[in-house]
C-alpha cells in the first residue's frame, strides 16, 4: 500500500473514535481511557488524530509532517517524538503494535480495531470548556505524558474537611487517596473527589505524579548505602514507564540537603504531589524495607508498608511497592503491569543484580578514572555471575566509552564495541542497549545509527533525559547549535537538578565560543555537585579561557583539594604556561601523566613546555611530541570527526619535521567546520611552526573573532613574534577530554 497525500481534513460533527476503552474526542480535542483524561501534546493528539481519520492505510513520513507542523523547518525526529509519546499513553509495544504500525522509511498505519463509533459518548467538556493550548503545551492543562519528570507548581487540593457533594455537570474526576490521623483512631480513606472547573481552575492529573527520594540505608555496613539508593533507583526508572504517570528525577545531592526540611516540603520543591520513601536494613540473608507515599499537600500518607523478605525476594518487594504506588495514583494497574515486574527484575541471580546496583551507583557517582574502573569491576563481576545479563553488558560498554572519552583511551574504545555487540546479540530490544549503542555511534562519528539508536532509547521514558543529551552532543558534534540547545533543553525539562546535563551543555557552549554561557552552566553543575573535582577543574579552565587567572586558580586548587586529578594538574600546568612559568608547568604535564598516561593531548602539553624551557632537551621535546603524534593517530582512526585533534596532530607533526602531513591536517581540521576558534589557534602556531607567517595571521585574526582573547595568544612564545596567537600549549583540557580547551 502507498502513502497517500493528506488534505487536511476538518473534522465533522461529533466526529469521536473508540477503541479498548480509550476515547479520541476531536472537538472537546481531548484523549481518555475510562473517563481519565490522558495527557498528551497537541501535535501527539493531531498525529493520532489523522492516523484514525485514515484507519488501516499507510499514511507517510512526510504527509504526517506536511499535515501536522506544516515541514515548518522541523526534522523527523519531532514525528518520532510524537508517536513515542502516543504509544507511551497508550500502551502500545513499538515492536508487537496493537495501534500504531511503523512501516520503516515510510510511515505508520493505525491498526487497533476501532469500536461502534455511534455508542453513547462518556460525559466531557464540550470546546468551549478546553482553553486554547499554546504551541507544544499538553492537553488539556497538564504536563505531557512524554515527560518523565514533573515540573509543575504544587497541586490545588480541596480540603480536607470539604465534603464532595453531588456532581455538577462538566466537573473533572480526579482520583484521591488520603489518609487522615486522629488521637487515638487513624482511619484510612480513598475517595474519587468532583468538583467544577470554577472551583479548581487547573485540572489535577498532576496527582499522578511521584519523586522518588533516595532510600535511607539502615544497615550496619556502610558499603550497604549502594543498595538502598540502588532499589531508589531501579524502582524510579520501573515508575517512570507507567503510562500516565509523571516521574521526578532523582537528585541524590539535592534531596539529601532538603530532607531535613520534611518529605512535604521536598515535594514543594520538587515540583510533584508525592513523595515516595523508604528505608532499608539488611540482616545477613534477609531485608526489611519500610515504604510510604506522602500527599504533598495535605503532608497525610497515603499508603505505606513493611515488607521482612528474605533476600532472594527483593525484586517481588520492588514490584509489590511499584504495584501500591501505581494503585494508589492511577487507581488501577496498567495493563502491562507485570512488564513492570520484569522490568525490576532484570536477572533471576540476586548477587549478579547487587554486582549491578554497584556499578550504577558507581557510574553515577563517578568523577575520575578510577571511578569509572570500580564501575566497570562491579558490571564484570555481574556478568560472571550471569552471563546473559544484556544491562550489565551495556553498563561495560557505556563505561569504556566515557572513559574512551575522558582520557582518548584508544583500547577502551574497542572493549565499549566488543560490549556492546554482547548487548545487543543478548537482547536487541532493551533500550539501555539502545543507548548504549547510540553513545557507541556518536563517539564513533556514525552520525545517522546514533540519532537512530538514541530515538529508540526515548522508548523508554527513565532514559529519555540520557538519550536527549545523546542527540544533543551528536547534533553539537554537526554544528546543529539550535537544535542541541533543543534538545539540552528537553533534557533539563525532565531533570533540571542533574548536574551531568548542565555540564554537557557547557561543553556545547563551549565549542560555539559561548564562553559566558559555558561558564554559568558550569558554575550550576558546581553548585549541584560542590564536591565534584572535574566540575571544579572545567570550571577553572573556563575561566582560564576567559583570560581570569585568579578565579582559575582559585577553581584549580579547590579540585585539587577534592582529589588530585589529571585534568586539574594539567589545566594548572596550563596557566603557568600563560604566565611563563615553563619549568613548573612541565612538572604539573609530568604529574598528570602519570594520573593518566593514556591522553595523547598531555604529551603534546609536556613537549610544548620543554620546547620553552631553557636550556631546551631537543631529545626530550621529539620524544613528548612523537608520543603524542602516535597516540592521536590512533585515537583518529576512531573518531575521525574531532577537529581539535585533527589540528592538534598537525601541530605535533610541524614540531617533528614532516611539513607536508603537518599542512594535510591544517586543511583537514578546516574542513570538519567545528570548534573553529580552537582549530584557528592551534593551525596558527602550526602555521608559524612552518614559516607561513601570512597563513598563520589569518588563522590568528579568525581566532580573534571567534573571541579568543589577547591574552592567551601573547601567551605563546611561538607566536609572540607575530603579536597574535596562542593556543596555549595544546589547549585547556576539558575533563572528559572533549573540546580541549575548556
Amino acid at each position: 500500500m502507498e502513502p497517500f497525500g493528506l488534505r487536511g481534513e476538518l473534522h465533522t460533527p461529533g466526529e469521536h473514535y473508540r477503541f479498548d476503552g480509550v476515547l479520541v474526542d476531536a472537538v472537546a480535542h481531548t484523549l481518555s481511557r475510562g473517563g481519565t483524561t490522558l495527557a498528551v501534546e497537541p501535535k501527539a493528539f493531531a498525529v493520532l488524530l489523522t492516523l484514525l481519520r485514515h484507519r488501516g492505510e499507510l499514511v507517510g513520513r512526510d504527509d504526517l509532517l506536511d499535515q501536522v507542523w506544516g515541514h515548518r523547518h522541523v526534522t523527523p525526529g519531532v514525528l518520532t517524538r510524537a508517536i513515542a509519546q502516543l504509544r507511551g499513553v497508550l500502551g502500545d509495544d513499538a515492536h508487537e503494535p496493537r495501534y500504531i504500525q511503523t512501516r520503516h522509511a515510510l510511515g505508520y498505519v493505525f491498526v487497533g480495531a476501532l469500536e461502534d463509533e455511534a455508542a453513547p459518548v462518556p460525559d466531557v467538556p464540550d470546546a468551549s470548556d478546553v482553553p486554547d493550548a499554546p504551541e507544544g503545551a499538553a492537553l488539556p492543562v497538564v504536563a505531557p505524558a512524554s515527560t518523565a519528570v514533573v515540573a509543575l507548581p504544587p497541586p490545588t487540593v480541596p480540603g480536607a474537611s470539604a465534603s464532595p457533594g453531588p456532581a455538577p455537570a462538566r466537573r473533572w474526576r480526579v482520583r484521591h487517596a488520603w489518609m487522615a490521623a486522629a488521637a487515638v483512631l487513624a482511619v484510612a480513606l480513598v475517595a474519587s473527589l468532583w468538583w467544577d472547573r470554577a472551583a479548581a481552575p487547573v485540572a489535577r492529573p498532576a496527582e499522578a505524579s511521584v519523586a522518588v527520594v533516595p532510600f535511607a540505608s539502615l544497615s550496619r555496613r556502610e558499603d550497604d548505602r549502594y543498595f538502598a539508593q540502588g532499589l531508589a533507583v531501579e524502582l524510579h526508572d520501573a515508575l517512570a514507564g507507567v503510562p500516565g504517570l509523571k516521574v521526578a528525577a532523582i537528585d541524590s545531592a539535592g534531596a539529601a540537603r532538603r530532607r531535613d526540611l520534611g518529605l512535604q516540603a521536598l515535594g514543594r520543591a520538587i515540583g510533584v504531589a508525592t513523595v515516595l520513601d523508604a528505608s532499608v536494613r539488611r540482616d545477613g540473608e534477609r531485608v526489611r524495607i519500610n515504604a510510604r507515599l506522602v500527599d504533598v499537600a495535605s503532608g497525610f500518607t497515603l499508603w505505606s508498608d513493611s515488607f521482612d523478605r528474605e533476600l532472594q525476594d527483593v525484586f517481588a518487594v520492588q514490584g509489590d511497592i511499584a504495584d501500591e504506588v501505581t494503585r494508589a495514583l492511577l487507581g488501577v494497574l496498567p495493563r502491562d503491569g507485570e512488564g513492570l515486574r520484569e522490568r525490576l527484575a532484570p536477572t533471576r541471580e540476586l548477587a549478579a543484580y547487587e554486582a549491578y546496583l554497584q556499578g550504577q551507583q558507581r557510574l553515577r557517582e563517578a568523577q575520575d578514572d578510577a571511578s569509572l574502573q570500580a564501575a566497570l569491576g562491579y558490571f564484570r563481576r555481574a556478568l560472571m555471575i550471569d552471563r546473559e545479563f544484556p544491562r550489565a553488558r551495556a553498563g561495560v560498554c557505556r563505561v569504556e566509552l566515557k572513559r574512551f572519552e575522558a582520557a582518548r583511551d584508544t583500547p577502551a574504545f574497542k572493549r565499549a564495541r566488543d560490549a556492546c555487540a554482547a548487548a545487543a546479540r543478548a537482547d536487541p530490544e532493551l533500550r539501555e542497549v539502545s543507548l548504549a549503542l547510540g553513545e557507541l555511534h556518536r563517539v564513533r562519528g556514525d552520525d545517522a545509527a546514533a540519532i537512530e539508536h538514541y530515538t529508540r532509547a526515548l522508548d523508554d521514558l527513565s532514559l529519555r533525559p540520557q538519550a536527549w543529551v545523546g542527540l544533543a552532543r551528536t547534533r553539537s558534534a554537526q554544528g546543529d547549535d539550535a537544535l542541541a540547545r533543543e534538545y539540552f533543553a528537553r533534557a533539563l525539562e525532565m531533570r533540571p537538578g542533574d548536574a551531568e546535563i548542565h555540564r554537557e551543555l557547557g561543553i556545547h557552549q563551549y565549542s560555539t565560543g559561548d564562553i559566558d554561557g559555558a561558564i554559568a552552566s558550569f558554575a550550576k553543575a558546581t553548585t549541584l555537585r560542590p564536591d565534584d573535582a572535574t566540575l571544579w577543574s572545567s570550571l577553572g579552565g573556563l575561566y582560564l579561557a576567559r583570560d581570569d587567572a585568579t578565579r582559575a586558580a582559585e577553581a584549580f586548587n579547590r579540585s585539587l583539594a577534592i582529589a588530585p586529578g589529571y585534568g586539574a594538574l594539567s589545566n594548572l600546568g596550563t596557566l603557568r604556561y600563560g604566565q611563563g612559568r615553563y619549568a613548573e608547568a612541565a612538572e604539573l604535564y609530568r604529574r598528570a601523566a602519570r594520573l593518566d598516561p593514556d591522553d595523547f593531548r598531555i604529551w603534546g602539553n609536556i613537549g610544548d613546555a620543554l620546547s620553552a624551557v631553557e636550556p631546551r632537551d631537543d631529545g626530550q621535546v621529539r620524544k613528548a611530541y612523537a608520543r603524542a603524534a602516535r597516540m592521536a593517530a590512533a585515537y583518529l582512526d576512531i573518531k575521525f570527526s574531532d577537529a581539535q585533534a585533527v589540528a592538534l596532530l598537525g601541530w605535533y607533526r610541524a614540531n617533528l619535521g614532516a611539513d607536508e602531513a603537518a599542512r594535510v591536517q591544517v586543511a583537514a581540521a578546516e574542513a570538519l567546520a567545528t570548534e573553529q576558534a580552537e582549530v584557528a589557534l592551534i593551525n596558527a602556531q602550526t602555521l608559524a611552526r612552518l614559516g607561513d607567517g601570512d597563513g598563520a595571521r589569518d588563522r590568528l585574526r579568525l581566532a580573534r573573532g571567534a573571541g579568543i582573547p589577547d591574552q592567551r595568544i601573547e601567551a605563546s612564545p611561538m607566536l609572540r613574534a607575530l603579536a597574535a596567537g596562542d593556543s596555549g600549549p595544546a589547549g585547556v583540557e576539558t575533563q572528559d577530554g572533549r573540546g580541549g580547551a575548556l
